[in-house]
């Protein structure tokens, strides 16, 4: 080994210079971004919310190669939770490191119980199953309004508070050392902080027996079965591990807006949280940020070029931005599929499996 290049952890002195830079353009991106506006703050805080998300649902889909349609299901406990522990609703305004911490247990809690009675399906059937708890969910959280109002029904529960460390609350705006920080940026800072802490245990998960054993269901569940890997228990880690992340985004989803109704938990936010997954490439932590960030931001950017484009070249605007931004949205991921079908960023065993499937097909 050359001790000149390598530090004693064997990383080499340009890699902690590109993770010097990164954390840098990350420490300022909130500021650089409030210059045009606070709402692509927000947007870029919702793309951090759509990050945890997709890792949640990476360990299930990529890792250990279970489909999950429910997975929003979990977004909503974590957020449910947050809102009737955190506002008038119930009278109860408990601090965050109590809240929290409930919503991330009720939430991997609901993944094993979707996993217990799913742990014989695979494929299509799991992904029906699934489906129909996502959507059992939000049907109860619409309906928990009588004749004992838990959930307020369709017109959801409003005046939740903030996420607050004591006087220090994120959701206003403060002064700190002379500097204007406004909610959006605090809640940035929270939200990367989370997401780094979530990386970090998605790699050490990757990387650990249990991460080997995820791959190995995935890969042929009886051969896994035969080797020694009780595949229950470990399936049933899967869902409960990505559902905890979906409660914690819930939790900082309901903090962050201040209020929740069960139509933000639709069907269609499944499905768009795993094309994140698919579109990023599947098992490969970097491809699924990427795909998040990519699936989050790129409509909000549409929206804002969209309309302007439209009144600078015909002096109207003639066709719905909405339309359009979902026409070109789905023709780019029909495009990815087509030329990309592994992702974007795909993990090197997904490169080499698929590279592996065309030699044998030829």
């Amino acid at each position: 080994m050359n001790h000149s290049t390598t530090t004693r952890a064997g990383i080499s002195p340009k890699v902690w210079l590109g993770i010097a830079l990164c954390g840098v353009v990350l420490a300022i991106l909130p500021f650089v971004l409030g210059m045009a506006g606070q709402s692509w703050v927000r947007t870029m805080n919702f793309a951090l919310l759509y990050v945890m998300l997709a890792l949640g649902l990476n360990i299930v889909v990529g890792f250990a190669g279970l489909l999950d349609l429910g997975y929003i299901a979990f977004y909503a406990v974590g957020a449910y939770v947050w809102a009737l522990l955190a506002s008038p609703h119930f009278g109860l305004h408990l601090p965050f490191w109590i809240v929290l911490p409930a919503g991330v247990v009720l939430a991997a809690f609901f993944g094993a119980m979707l996993g217990a009675p799913t742990l014989k399906l695979r494929g299509d059937y799991l992904a029906i199953v699934t489906l129909g708890f996502g959507e059992i969910v939000r049907i109860f959280m619409n309906n928990l309004d009588a004749p004992v109002n838990i959930t307020n029904g369709p017109q959801g529960i409003n005046r939740i508070d903030t996420f607050a460390i004591g006087e220090f609350a994120f959701g206003r705006s403060q002064s700190l050392l002379g500097f204007r920080i406004t909610g959006p940026e605090k809640y940035y800072y929270l939200l990367l902080f989370l997401t780094i802490v979530i990386v970090i245990i998605c790699a050490r998960l990757q990387n650990s027996r249990i991460g080997r054993a995820w791959e190995a269901v995935r890969e042929d569940e009886v051969a896994a079965k035969a080797m020694g890997i009780n595949t229950r228990n470990i399936k049933l880690l899967a869902f409960s591990m990505g559902a905890s992340f979906g409660g914690v985004a819930g939790a900082m989803f309901a903090s962050m807006q201040g209020f929740v109704s069960p139509e933000s938990f639709s069907l269609t936010e499944s499905i768009m949280v795993l094309c994140m997954v698919v579109l990023g490439g599947m098992g490969n932590i970097p491809g699924v940020i990427l795909g998040a960030i990519l699936l989050s931001v790129f409509p909000e950017l549409l929206r804002a070029v969209v309309v302007p484009l439209q009144q600078t070249l015909f002096g109207d605007v003639i066709l719905d931005p909405d339309g359009i931004r979902m026409l070109l949205f789905g023709f780019a991921l029909v495009l990815v599929m087509i030329f990309r079908p592994a992702g974007l960023w795909p993990s090197a065993v997904r490169r080499r499996e698929l590279s592996t499937n065309k030699e044998g097909q030829a």
